[in-house]
C-alpha cells in the first residue's frame, strides 16, 4: 500500500469515528423500490400550460385572415389562391353557408322586423347624378363623392365573383336574407344570368372583369363590424345602389368617407395603383382585352377599385404621371440597379 492510499484510509476512519460520536440516524428513503431492491427510474414532470381564464366570442368568431379595412392593402382571397392551370376547376363555396342551428343573433339587435321594413320603406329624395365628359358621376348634395362606375356597369361587367346577392345568413340579426336583388331596377340586370352574376353560392373570379379574386366575404365584413344592418345588411355596394337611386340616410357620411379613403382623389388604393403604373413605366391604362404581350398592372388592385365604383381613366394616369412621374422613374431606376 502506497503512502497516498494509507492517508486516504486514515481519513475515512477518522470521519467514521466522528459520525459515530454525533449519533446521526439515517433517513429512510421515501421512494418505492422494485422487487429487486432497486429504486424505479425517475419520471419527468409534465407541466401543462394553464387554460386561459377569459375567452372572447367576438374574437373567436373572426376568421384568421389578412386584415381588410379602409386603409389596408387589398389582397387576393386565400380561399381562391389557385394555380393558373386549375383556376376554372376550383370554384369554392363562400364564407359560412346557411346553418339551421344558427338561430340566435350574435349581438342583440332592436326589433328585426322593424329593421327589415326599413330596407324597402325608403323613397327617393335626391336627384339622379350627372356625368361629365370623363364619365365621372357628380351628386349635387355630396360633391366630394365622385365614382366613375354606376351600379349597373359594375354588375354587367362582373363584380364580387357573381355572389354578392347570394342567400346571406346574418349572425347579428339571426335571419337569412335572400331575393333582395329583385329590388334592383330591371334595366340594371337586363340580360344577366342571375344565378351566375348575382346569386352564385360560389365566388367565381371568371365573372369578375379582371378575372381575379379579391376582398373578403360579407360574413367577414359583419364580424369585423363594417356593416350597418339598420340600413344595408350587405354593406357598401348595396348602400351604393340605393344612394345612386336617390335614397339618403344617416349612414351616407360613413360610407362616402370609406370610399374617399379607398379610391377618392387621394385614396390609398387609387394612388397605389397609379404608382404601380409609373414604377412599371406603363403610360396606357390597363385593358383586359389588350394584346397578351402588354404588361398587366396589378389586376387584383384594378378589381378592388372596380368593387368600389372606380376605374382608372387615361386622364387620371396622365395627371399622375405629370405629378409623380419623376419620383416614379427615380424609384424604378433604383429598383433596377
Amino acid at each position: 500500500m502506497n503512502e497516498y492510499e494509507a492517508r486516504r484510509l486514515e481519513k475515512i476512519k477518522k470521519n467514521q469515528e466522528l459520525l459515530a460520536g454525533l449519533d446521526i440516524q439515517p433517513v429512510p428513503s421515501q421512494r418505492k423500490r422494485n422487487t429487486d431492491g432497486q429504486p424505479p427510474p425517475k419520471k419527468r414532470k409534465i407541466i401543462e400550460a394553464p387554460a386561459p381564464s377569459r375567452t372572447s366570442a367576438r374574437v373567436a368568431s373572426v376568421p384568421v385572415k389578412p386584415s381588410y379595412n379602409d386603409d389596408s392593402k387589398p389582397v387576393p382571397l386565400p380561399r381562391l389562391a389557385l394555380k393558373k392551370s386549375s383556376k376554372k376547376s376550383a370554384k369554392k363555396e363562400l364564407g359560412s353557408r346557411i346553418k339551421e342551428e344558427d338561430t340566435e343573433p350574435l349581438v342583440p339587435a332592436k326589433n328585426v322586423d322593424e329593421i327589415k321594413a326599413g330596407w324597402t320603406a325608403w323613397t327617393p329624395v335626391a336627384q339622379p347624378p350627372t356625368r361629365d365628359d370623363n364619365r365621372t358621376f357628380h351628386f349635387e348634395d355630396y360633391p366630394d363623392f365622385t365614382p366613375n362606375k354606376s351600379p349597373e356597369e359594375m354588375l354587367k361587367q362582373g363584380c364580387f365573383g357573381g355572389s354578392y346577392y347570394r342567400p346571406l345568413r346574418s349572425r347579428k340579426l339571426g335571419i337569412t336574407v335572400e331575393v333582395d336583388w329583385q329590388e334592383l331596377p330591371k334595366e340594371w340586370i337586363e340580360g344577366l344570368d342571375a344565378s351566375r352574376f348575382l346569386t352564385s353560392p360560389t365566388y367565381d373570379p371568371d365573372v369578375n372583369k379582371f378575372k381575379v379574386s379579391c376582398g373578403q366575404s360579407i360574413e367577414e365584413w359583419e364580424a369585423a363590424g363594417w356593416i350597418s344592418h339598420e340600413y344595408d345588411v350587405r354593406g357598401w355596394f348595396q348602400w351604393y345602389t340605393r344612394f345612386f337611386r336617390g335614397r339618403r340616410c344617416d349612414d351616407d357620411e360613413r360610407q362616402i368617407s370609406r370610399w374617399r379613403k379607398c379610391v377618392g382623389q387621394t385614396g390609398r388604393w387609387r394612388r397605389t395603383l397609379l404608382k404601380k403604373y409609373v414604377l412599371l413605366g406603363v403610360r396606357e391604362v390597363f385593358d383586359d382585352g389588350a394584346d397578351e404581350e402588354v404588361v398587366e398592372v396589378s389586376p387584383v388592385m384594378h378589381q378592388t377599385c372596380h368593387h368600389w365604383a372606380y376605374e382608372v381613366r387615361q386622364e387620371d394616369l396622365d395627371g399622375f404621371w405629370a405629378e409623380g412621374g419623376r419620383e416614379g422613374r427615380r424609384r424604378r431606376d433604383t429598383f433596377r440597379m
